[in-house]
Parts: C-alpha cells; sequence; structure tokens
C-alpha cells in the first residue's frame, strides 16, 4: 500500500465527509425553520436556561452572550453557559431546544455525570493530539526506514485519543437532549405542539456529533491500514 493512498482514503473517508455535510445542511435547515416559530411562552433562549437553571438550584452557573452561529456552549470550569445571539434573545421553539440542551450540560456537571467528566478531562490532549498527531504520524511514516515506526505509532496513539474523543461525545450530547426535551416539558416552558420542533432541532444538532465521530474513526482506520501496508513494503 504506498503512501499518500489517495483511493483508499476516499474510499473510507468520502462517506463520512458527505454524512458531515448533510447533517450541518440538516442542522441550519432545522434552525432557520423553528427560529421562525415563537415559542408559546414567549421566553428568550436565555430565559429558558435561567428558569432551567434555578429549577435545578444550580444559581452560580452564569450564562452570557457569544458572538457567531450555533456556537453555544457550556463551560464546566468556570461554570458558565454561554448563548449565541439568536438564542440568547431569540424567542422561536429553536432558541428555547438550544438553551434547554446547553442547560443539560450544567445539570450533568452538576450531577458528576462521568461522560461529561472524561471529556473534560480529555480536553486538553485532545487539543494537542488533533493537529500534532497527525504531524508526527507523517513524519514517522516517512523516516520510517531510518527509524521504525515507533514515531508513527506515537502520532497515530495521539489521534486515537481524538477518535475516542468524538465517540465519548455522543453519549454526552444526546444525554443532555434527552433532559433538554423532559426539563422544556416539566418547566412548562413549551407546550405539546412545540415540542415537535425542539426534537427537529435537537436530532439534527446530535447528527453532527454522530458524523464526527465517524469522520474520526474512518481517519483512525486509514492511518492504521497506512502504516500497516508500510511495515509490509
Amino acid at each position: 500500500m504506498a503512501f499518500g493512498g489517495y483511493g483508499l482514503y476516499i474510499l473510507i473517508s468520502l462517506p463520512a465527509l458527505l454524512l458531515g455535510l448533510w447533517a450541518q445542511a440538516k442542522v441550519r435547515s432545522a434552525f432557520q425553520k423553528y427560529s421562525r416559530v415563537r415559542v408559546g411562552t414567549g421566553l428568550t433562549g436565555a430565559q429558558v436556561a435561567r428558569r432551567i437553571l434555578d429549577g435545578a438550584q444550580l444559581y452560580d452557573v452564569s450564562i452570557e452572550p457569544v458572538r457567531g452561529f450555533m456556537s453555544d456552549h457550556y463551560d464546566p470550569r468556570s461554570r458558565t453557559l454561554r448563548l449565541s445571539p439568536d438564542v440568547y434573545r431569540g424567542n422561536s421553539v429553536a432558541a428555547a431546544g438550544v438553551a434547554a440542551h446547553e442547560a443539560g450540560h450544567a445539570l450533568q456537571d452538576a450531577k458528576d455525570y462521568w461522560p461529561l467528566q472524561l471529556r473534560s478531562t480529555m480536553v486538553p490532549t485532545v487539543q494537542i493530539g488533533s493537529w500534532l498527531g497527525p504531524i508526527i504520524f507523517v513524519i514517522g511514516l516517512l523516516m520510517r526506514a531510518a527509524i521504525g515506526t515507533t514515531l508513527a505509532y506515537v502520532g497515530l496513539g495521539l489521534f486515537a485519543l481524538v477518535a475516542l474523543f468524538a465517540l465519548v461525545t455522543l453519549p454526552v450530547e444526546l444525554n443532555a437532549s434527552r433532559r433538554a426535551k423532559r426539563l422544556l416539558v416539566s418547566e412548562g416552558i413549551v407546550f405539546d405542539r412545540e415540542l415537535k420542533g425542539v426534537a427537529s432541532v435537537l436530532d439534527a444538532a446530535a447528527l453532527t456529533y454522530v458524523a464526527a465521530a465517524v469522520q474520526a474513526v474512518s481517519t483512525l482506520l486509514y492511518y492504521g491500514l497506512l502504516l500497516s501496508g508500510s511495515r509490509r513494503n
């Protein structure tokens, strides 16, 4: 298997790439559709998140706006929930769903949900491995005749952590969405007829994490096959 096997790369990675593009298009479409549907209670995303957090007695978790489209996230280090402008100020079904989802992460943190703890622990290593792993792998592969394959395996191991991180992220995000749907109803924030829109937005967002995991695993598989092939040459 020659180095730079583009045919193999396309064969393994193209399905994951197409899935990722489709997932991104789906989440944008769902968000735009339900951002035009006003939630019956008239609450903004910031108010939705605050009601859920206060209901769980998480008064110390702050909420603040952040720039960008769909840049919403929860920071467990500062215990801060950051919402994009459309979600923070919007009073749509889409805004309520996204805000509740991020509040769900804060509840996970408060209840020591172990997949979230594991993901948070992995962040520093993954940030390094995501860009350094492929570089070390390529250098190790190019220099394998002189130094062997140890360096390439180090790069492969670093990128394996990236794939593991993507897999760990799946239960974290899916659990936050389940919490969001339940809390939006139990807190009287959305009506049953609005829950379909919430589910559409959150399910589409979940698909992007599935696509990211598939892409990470397929890339890891490609690196592994490439390394295995180089050892036989």
